[in-house]
């Protein structure tokens, strides 16, 4: 991956000043699979935040595959709590 694209991209996302904006900017550059991927991810990511489900739960509503719901969860492990205080305040 390019390092400069991917700074592209944040400027772009940052640059958009409102919701429908953003959304415009994330059609052109995104298919249709990779929204869906996107969404199911920040779903997953919400989910393990709450610790409300169990990660089959979460999988079983989700209608995703337990690795996903693992990937996340050891992802969010490596988060600085920043971050994790970010996607709280921002569900």
């Amino acid at each position: 991956m390019s390092s400069n694209g991917w700074h592209v991209f944040i400027q772009w996302c940052l640059a958009a000043k409102n919701e429908k904006m953003l959304s415009s900017l994330l059609g052109l550059l995104l298919t249709q699979e990779e929204k869906e991927s996107i969404a199911s991810r920040c779903l997953i990511i919400m989910e393990l935040i709450k610790h409300e489900k169990t990660q089959r739960d979460i999988a079983a509503d989700l209608n995703v595959s337990i690795a996903k719901i693992t990937r996340g969860s050891n992802e969010l492990k490596r988060m600085p709590t920043m971050l994790i205080e970010f996607l709280k305040e921002n569900m």
